[in-house]
């Protein structure tokens, strides 16, 4: 049987070439599936990436009980205190790793449509650069404190229009001047807008207050330590997160969504790929009726047929798969585009990230595609009455 099996598909390969139109067609409506597939998935593993860099485990957010975005929190400039005194909380030179934050939305137009965009503001402590280490200033230099100057992460400076160096920004009533860019490494903060949190709460008639707190611990190991003795203060009513999972809970409404519309997309379009590697199919086994029928009379069984039948459908479908993959990489991989976080309100800056995981699923679903395009023809060939397949020599 296994001997059957190797040659039945071996002649069957080696005719793929005699039958390249109907072939084609099959490769490019699966190549056309799987370059959809991985580019509509490609947006949900960029966004997620985004947000994963901008994850330090050595990292907490602080924020008001009940709040699940910063959006939601609000802290008085005494909660901040008491957050950046607890133990655990790593002290540099000039006092605790902590950065008390303020956050809002600005309007703003795109660089690319010029329409308006909710782009975030954030107001930060002096120290932000101690707090997140692996922001570092690429462009320009840092705010000066008390003055309306703001830093552009380097997402946002190329996806809203006017946020190079040097340029002046308008909103409400106050101006605020470009001082510098800084990189991020990829993450969500790139996104963003940096300015000293004492000049924009007055800007927005906040007070003293703020929204979130964002400290490095002395350990990874800390945490829960840290965690208990915020939650036990009864001065503080405060949630504690580590940072992670803040921004993977963050980015969980936008690459759900993605992900459905995705597969709902590509299944659509696999129906169709279907149907084409039906035709496909069914062409090779009516162009190999004769071949059937003398290796049927020779003795040779139904399953080698089915078998060299799926296999062929499958190889058809792999070749696909593989072009559209490529394809799918050589345009999508590293596009730089601005999304909605539905948990924020607010524009962030990412890139398109079609990654190994995200290839093999497309070939798998390649694969299956294949198997179910070859399913029928290789029924019907293995049951073709032997007399009546001889009629066609």
């Amino acid at each position: 049987m296994l001997s059957q099996i190797v040659a039945v598909t071996g002649v069957n390969l080696k005719s793929i070439r005699e039958r390249a139109g109907s072939s084609a067609v099959a490769i490019i409506g699966i190549a056309g599936v799987v370059v959809v597939f991985v580019s509509v998935l490609s947006i949900a593993e960029g966004f997620r990436a985004a947000m994963a860099k901008a994850g330090d485990p050595q990292r907490i957010i602080v924020m008001r009980t009940g709040s699940d975005t910063e959006m939601t929190s609000g802290l008085s400039g005494e909660d901040a205190r008491l957050i950046m005194d607890t133990p655990g909380i790593l002290k540099g030179s000039n006092g605790p790793l902590a950065s008390a934050e303020l956050f809002v939305i600005v309007n703003h137009p795109l660089a690319r449509s010029g329409t308006d965009a909710n782009v975030p503001l954030r107001g930060v402590s002096p120290n932000v650069l101690q707090v997140r280490p692996e922001v570092k200033i690429v462009e320009g230099r840092m705010f000066e404190t008390g003055r309306n100057e703001i830093v552009v992460g380097r997402a946002a400076s190329r996806q809203f229009a006017n946020l190079s160096v040097g340029n002046t920004v308008r909103w409400g009533e106050n101006s605020w001047q470009v001082v510098g860019i800084f990189d991020a490494n990829g993450s969500i903060a790139e996104s963003e807008l940096w300015c000293d949190a004492r000049v924009l709460q007055p800007a927005y008639r906040r007070g003293n207050s703020y929204q979130s707190v964002y400290a490095r611990l002395e350990s990874i190991d800390s945490f829960q330590s840290v965690k208990d003795a915020m939650t036990a203060d009864q001065r503080l009513r405060v949630t504690v997160i580590r940072e992670p999972e803040y921004y993977a809970e963050q980015s969980r409404v936008l690459q759900s969504l993605v992900r459905y519309v995705g597969f709902a997309i590509a299944g659509l379009m696999g129906v169709g790929a279907v149907f084409g590697a039906v035709n496909t199919m069914y062409n090779a086994v009516a162009s190999r009726t004769r071949e059937i029928a003398t290796l049927r009379a020779l003795g040779f069984k139904g399953l080698p047929v089915v078998i060299s039948v799926l296999t062929e459908a499958v190889v058809l479908s792999l070749i696909g798969g593989a072009i559209g993959g490529l394809l799918a990489y050589a345009a999508f991989d590293g596009y730089q585009t601005a999304t909605m976080n539905w948990q924020s309100f607010s524009q962030v800056a990412f890139a398109f990230a079609v990654t190994p995981a995200l290839l093999a699923q497309a070939m798998i679903y390649a694969t299956i595609i294949g198997l179910l395009g070859g399913l029928l023809p290789a029924w019907k060939a293995a049951r073709m009455p032997v007399v009546t397949a001889l009629r066609e020599l």
